[in-house]
């Protein structure tokens, strides 16, 4: 770990672009205009690569959703956006997907400073799969349609029937701190290509993205209230914008407890509800594999943005066989996941989003240690001002402890041996979670018989978090309801309306 102690973290400076964005005064975006809050709080943005506060946000009061959400259901309600040709609807989303590849480079920078992960990596994950979301839904808004079905109890010829398909009406979407822009537009794109009209409110933690993208949904063209962007606490203006009235649908991803309370409370008004909630991800190493080439893979699938991803491989079964080597092959990578400033150019692993977050992560490596885990890697923090945790890999772990029942959602991966295939699937099911799982055989049969026995939304081989917009994506069990991306992400934001005609 020496090579860590030499890493200097201290943030590189901003650009102008960026210094302009962080300036911005604490506004709201309400039909397609920046408007004061009702109300003075608001809330401090912060730099997790040094500590600082850079910037405020608005705290939005329930005057501000209120507002929002009634900017929102007038342009829904008479139709400015929903009744637009699907062509126009396609062309404003491809518009904005521009303006997005024009800015790319000022929102990766944004990215990295607000949530700590490299810019690098912001630039090539998070920034581009957030265009591609749009250009892909976009595509959706001029292929959805209902169809004609011959009913099954009446004679051909008396009655004409047929389905359509209609936006769900007034979208609340609540996105999570990880992937900020990237997950913002991954709600957004299908919502507008269904013809829905949305209030979506970033992580308070990371709304820098969301904001700057206000300015281009304006310049894009999209009519007055189809897409308001507000910011705010997830207790109090998130808690608003779920149980209101005028909201005919939640989207949500984030963590499984909220997700729980999400349910409930939009149940009062049976709101539409799409969850992508929280994960404990298996990642099985079968005997035949080419360590030398898994154990970086299976090291980047729990070490990528800190590990905070929701599917994150954050429990390593590895066979008896080859568990040693895996393990060796993983702490070998320790200098390329490094963490360092997000600014820094080398940097792979950048910093942990809050200092809350840094506890916690801590907390319960602490936890670990106590319960009998011994630390492979890592198992500390490194020194500087921003709020870095080591690559940590922990043995001699056992089902009952916290660390490999809960999520931990930092760069800790509890690392444990199996024997035969049915006693993998059972260890790898044996979690209240089934959002991803990875296998790394070069065994086709056994991967697709393992595949087959996981209960999980997404079953990778040989990778893992590989996400692509036209695959559907979403848990089983407490990881969540319904699926995003895909047909089944557009799905989401319709209802079916049946018509039947006597003729």
């Amino acid at each position: 770990m020496n090579e860590m102690t030499t890493i200097s973290r201290e943030q590189r400076p901003y650009s102008e672009a960026a210094k302009k964005a962080l300036s911005r005064k604490p506004a709201l975006f309400i039909n397609n205009e920046w408007v004061a809050s009702s109300h003075d709080a608001t809330i401090p943005v912060e730099d997790p690569s040094c500590g600082k506060e850079v910037s405020r946000i608005v705290d939005a009061s329930d005057k501000d959703v209120d507002r929002a959400v009634a900017a929102a259901r007038a342009a829904f309600d008479d139709g400015r956006w929903s009744n637009l040709p699907p062509m126009v609807r396609d062309r404003t989303m491809h518009r904005l997907a521009d303006l997005l590849e024009a800015h790319a480079d000022e929102f990766a920078e944004l990215e990295a400073i607000d949530n700590g992960k490299p810019k690098g990596m912001a630039g090539a994950v998070d920034i581009p799969g957030a265009i591609s979301q749009i250009r892909f839904m976009a595509g959706w808004a001029s292929k959805v349609g209902g169809e004609t079905t011959a009913p099954y109890t009446m004679p051909a010829g008396t009655v004409f029937s047929y389905t359509v398909k209609e936006p769900v009406g007034v979208c609340a979407q609540i996105v999570p701190w990880n992937f900020p822009l990237l997950m913002a537009c991954l709600k957004i794109a299908p919502a507008l290509a269904a013809g829905c009209t949305i209030v979506l409110k970033p992580a308070e933690q990371t709304s820098l993205t969301a904001l700057r993208l206000a300015d281009l949904v304006a310049e894009a063209g999209f009519p007055a209230g189809v897409l308001n962007i507000i910011t705010g606490n997830g207790h109090t203006a998130g808690d608003r914008m779920v149980k209101h009235p005028d909201v005919d649908k939640v989207a949500f991803t984030g963590s499984t407890e909220i997700g729980k309370l999400i349910n409930k409370n939009a149940t009062d008004t049976m709101k539409r509800v799409t969850l992508e909630l929280g994960g404990k991800s298996p990642v099985v190493v079968m005997p035949d594999v080419d360590v030398a080439a898994t154990a970086p893979g299976v090291a980047g699938a729990i070490f990528f943005n800190a590990g905070q991803v929701c599917v994150a491989g954050s429990r390593l079964y590895a066979h008896r066989s080859v568990f040693d080597k895996v393990v060796e092959g993983m702490a070998e990578t320790a200098p390329f996941w490094a963490p360092r400033a997000s600014l820094d150019p080398e940097a792979h692993m950048g910093a942990i989003i809050s200092k809350e977050q840094h506890d916690k992560v801590m907390g319960y490596i602490e936890a670990g240690k106590r319960d009998g885990a011994s630390v492979a890697m890592g198992g500390d923090a490194p020194s500087g001002n921003g709020y870095f945790v080591n690559p940590t890999i922990l043995v001699d772990v056992n089902p009952q402890m916290s660390v490999v029942r809960e999520e931990i959602f930092g760069p800790v991966v509890v690392a444990q041996r199996f024997d035969d295939l049915d006693e993998v699937a059972k260890s790898a099911n044996d979690t209240a979670f089934g959002l991803g799982a990875g296998i790394w055989t070069k065994d086709v049969a056994t991967m697709h018989k393992l595949a087959a026995k996981i209960k999980s939304g997404t079953v990778w081989g040989n990778c893992h978090a590989m996400i692509d917009t036209a695959l559907p994506f979403g848990g089983y069990k407490e990881s969540g309801i319904g699926r995003e991306q895909g047909k089944a992400g557009i799905d989401a934001y319709l209802e079916t309306k049946t018509v039947i005609i006597q003729l």
